[in-house]
């Protein structure tokens, strides 16, 4: 988390939280979800505007997290502002060098290593990692079968998408479950 926002949360302890006005999206995008986006529709069906400044991208992927019931946030200064999510807390991008290596970063720039590798009934693909559970963006599914085929990850399990959030600990919508 930022200095920045550290101070904050120090200075402003009892700011209300925000749910219903940020979502993450399969591909790793973040979208805006002013008061028109929301009165459209639930996310994902209604997504609002797309957060395209890339240092305010940054700036919520630094300070971008969970609390202890597993509903993600991005702490903006001393507001926590809660995701709606459309898939996972993570998109992961997998690239295989020529070397076989196989390298596994999120959405938000950070690292990660693949410890257990999902499919859900659409056939979409899941990665356990080190840093949690997220989604395999769309256009690296060749990369994440080239990691499967070369033995870089263990064999897949399957798994139905509705049962993903509470095997692994998330919320795709902390609006709708805060009631």
């Amino acid at each position: 988390m930022d200095a920045i926002v550290e101070a904050a949360l120090r200075k402003w302890p009892h700011v209300p939280h925000v749910r219903g006005w940020l979502g993450l999206d399969a591909r790793g995008h973040w979208w805006l979800r002013d008061e028109a986006a929301q009165a459209a529709g639930p996310w994902p069906s209604s997504r609002g505007s797309r957060i395209e400044h890339p240092a305010l991208v940054a700036f919520i992927g630094r300070n971008y997290a969970a609390d202890a019931h597993g509903a993600w946030y991005f702490q903006n200064g001393p507001q926590r502002v809660y995701v709606e999510l459309e898939a996972a807390p993570w998109v992961w991008r997998v690239h295989v060098g020529a070397d076989g290596g196989v390298a596994v970063t999120a959405h938000t720039g950070a690292a990660a290593a693949a410890r257990s590798v999902w499919l859900d009934e659409h056939g979409r693909v899941f990665l356990g990692t080190d840093l949690g559970f997220g989604i395999v963006h769309s256009l690296d599914t060749d990369a994440a079968a080239l990691a499967l085929e070369r033995g870089a990850w263990p064999a897949p399990q399957t798994l139905p998408f509705a049962a993903m959030p509470q095997r692994f600990g998330y919320r795709l919508s902390p609006q709708r479950d805060a009631g």
